[in-house]
């Protein structure tokens, strides 16, 4: 049985003393880090030089820093409301300082989100890994100690922990010390929100060297609010909601085109006529492969387990089994509701959704004719950031070598879509992003950094359609990218490809694809959003009612604020129209009901006209 602790430090030293003070420690990815016993190894060592330290981890989740007034005022109380007691990381903390002590280091193999931009040593120390491939470069640099975030259940008065929201890479070094290849110390933190989750992360004790339970350690879990989901990312979740096969398989990658993708499916199979009405509208001009609901439904297994996958669920979507199994994940993270509901969920019904290790879901080696039979017609949809015109990927990372994010499962998934018979891979970006008061494509003709290279090119879907370049040409590629690329580019893009001989030159991008501008999704979707079908906020919200309503004016405020010539308009529109009463409510919110400075005036004036014109407070 391992042995108990109430205190940090007191199992910090634990460490200390029976593996010395060369520490390389594996700490899970996002959820499961167990924060309270990282934070006093992390203070040990600063306070310690002859200790040396390596925290190697992936995707360190920090709590929200809010700059503007606007900001601070918005997210300042949601911010307390659901991060309220969870405990900051401190090497997160030295590295945004340039503080980490040289005994220390910090290596991680995915980001959060643009979090680590320009941030030297994160740059520096970051490894390009392969989800698959992060256990072994561990275990390769000597690993001795994981701590994780775990969860508790005592049956016949003997203890059984769950490594619950991170079986990922804990599975798989486990396997490792099992069979002889490893040598460390798992260290337990247990946390009363974290769903014990049944399967091969159940885990009997011994399997622990050291374990801290206690009150005073308990936290509330890292719960990100569901961001709104924007008339572009409904659009590209409803194309590629029309590759997915009944009876398949699906995978869906981080991102808020996951959430529009869920939705999108459960539209199709309970309003299958609005489904297709919807098609028809936003891409008249292009058939939907698959439009009809869902009989036999479809099995899941995707390195990432969110909300979305219970709301396909529950919809009847998800309902293909698999030994007894609908739903098969690697690691999970969402709001609160979300880990509320695994708590709470029936003993049957949980069994079905199970935590394996990530060399299970990311990839076909091990037990691969089972893997093959029930990978059915598999749909692997993740997210790309750019793409060129010839349909290489661009996703983690710039052409300067800044990393963005990570390759994290990205390949593992490609690889997959062509390892097994009649699957695919969708990678989904936004045809554009904005700079500054500048629109820019996200389609380009080429660029200095790929992630998947082109000749693993297969589907690509925007706003604006679907691009099936699976063994097609170069010309044909150049061609069917070019059709699902805003039209305020397209001329650009053809002529580069023209230039470089790359494209006939006199070919033209046909008629119906020269209307690809996003006035024309908006109206798309205009009746569908309506008629509720396609909510802000399909599968709940953290957010209060009124925070609902002003996150689409202070979109729109922001997106003002690239363009100052805007600016004027809102400011005298939000003075000479006083505020209506839900309006006044929603300024209330920002403590701008009563302003007292020029400052605070200004802001209530743009505040009341970005509210008017957001149609949120009629």
């Amino acid at each position: 049985m391992p042995k108990l602790f109430s205190d940090p430090e007191a199992i910090a030293e634990d460490i200390i003393r029976d593996v010395g003070t060369n520490l390389v420690v594996g700490l899970p990815l996002g959820l499961g880090k167990a924060n309270h016993i990282i934070n006093a190894l992390y203070a040990r060592a600063a306070a310690d030089r002859s200790i040396n330290l390596t925290l190697f981890s992936a995707l360190t989740l920090e709590k929200p820093k809010p700059g503007s007034l606007l900001e601070k005022r918005f997210i300042g109380p949601v911010i307390d409301r659901l991060f309220g007691g969870y405990p900051d990381l401190t090497y997160a903390a030295a590295l945004h300082a340039g503080a980490l002590p040289p005994n220390i280091q910090v290596i991680e193999f995915f980001f959060l989100a643009g979090k680590w931009l320009h941030v030297p040593y994160p740059q520096q120390h970051y490894i390009s890994a392969n989800y698959t491939h992060a256990a072994s470069y561990l275990l390769a640099r000597g690993l001795n100690v994981v701590t994780q975030l775990v969860a508790k259940r005592v049956e016949g008065g003997v203890a059984r922990y769950s490594l619950s929201c991170n079986t990922d890479t804990t599975l798989d070094i486990l396997r490792a010390r099992a069979e002889g290849r490893a040598s460390f110390r798992l260290v337990g933190q247990v946390n009363s929100e974290l769903p014990f989750m049944p399967g091969a992360g159940d885990l009997a004790g011994d399997e622990f060297s050291a374990v801290l339970d206690s009150p005073e350690t308990d936290f509330p879990l890292f719960a990100p609010p569901a961001e709104p989901i924007s008339d572009t990312k409904y659009a590209i979740g409803l194309h590629a909601a029309g590759l997915v096969p009944d009876g398949g398989t699906l995978q869906i990658g981080i991102g808020q085109v996951g959430d529009a993708l869920a939705q999108g499916l459960i539209v199709r199979h309970r309003d299958n006529a609005q489904f297709q009405s919807v098609m028809k509208r936003l891409a008249p001009e292009q058939v939907v492969p698959q439009a009809g609901p869902f009989e036999k439904g479809l099995y899941g297994v995707s390195e990432m387990l969110f909300e979305a996958f219970l709301g396909l669920i529950d919809a009847g979507v998800l309902k293909r089994e698999v030994d007894g199994v609908t739903l098969h994940g690697a690691f999970f993270l969402g709001p609160k509701a979300f880990y509320r509901t695994l708590r709470e969920m029936p003993a049957e019904q949980i069994a079905r959704i199970q935590m394996m290790p990530v060399s299970f879901t990311n990839q076909l080696y091990g037990d691969e004719d089972i893997k093959r039979r029930a990978r059915v017609d598999a749909r692997f949809v993740n997210n790309a950031m750019m793409a060129t015109l010839m349909g290489a990927a661009i996703s983690d990372g710039l052409e300067n070598g800044q990393v963005v994010s990570g390759v994290g499962g990205q390949y593992n998934f490609v690889a997959q879509a062509f390892a097994l018979q009649g699957a695919r891979s969708v990678l989904a970006l936004e045809s554009t992003r904005q700079t500054g008061a500048k629109a820019q494509s996200n389609i380009l003709w080429n660029y200095g950094h790929q992630t998947i290279p082109r000749h693993l090119r297969d589907v690509f879907v925007t706003e604006y359609g679907v691009a099936d370049v699976r063994g097609k040409s170069d010309a044909e590629t150049i061609a069917a990218m070019l059709s699902i690329s805003d039209s305020r580019f397209q001329g650009e893009l053809a002529k580069v490809a023209k230039d470089a001989g790359k494209l006939p030159k006199d070919f033209e991008i046909p008629r119906a694809h020269r209307r690809n501008f996003p006035e024309a999704i908006a109206a798309a979707l205009k009746p569908a959003r309506e008629a509720g079908l396609l909510p802000s906020f399909p599968f709940g919200s953290d957010f209060t009612e009124t925070e609902q309503r002003l996150i689409p004016a202070l979109q729109l405020l922001r997106d003002a604020q690239r363009t100052p010539l805007r600016l004027p308009g809102l400011l005298w529109q939000g003075m000479t129209q006083p505020p209506n009463a839900a309006r006044l409510e929603c300024l209330a919110r920002l403590g701008l009901d009563r302003p007292t400075t020029f400052v605070e005036r200004a802001y209530r004036a743009l505040v009341n006209a970005a509210l008017a014109r957001s149609g949120a407070t009629k």
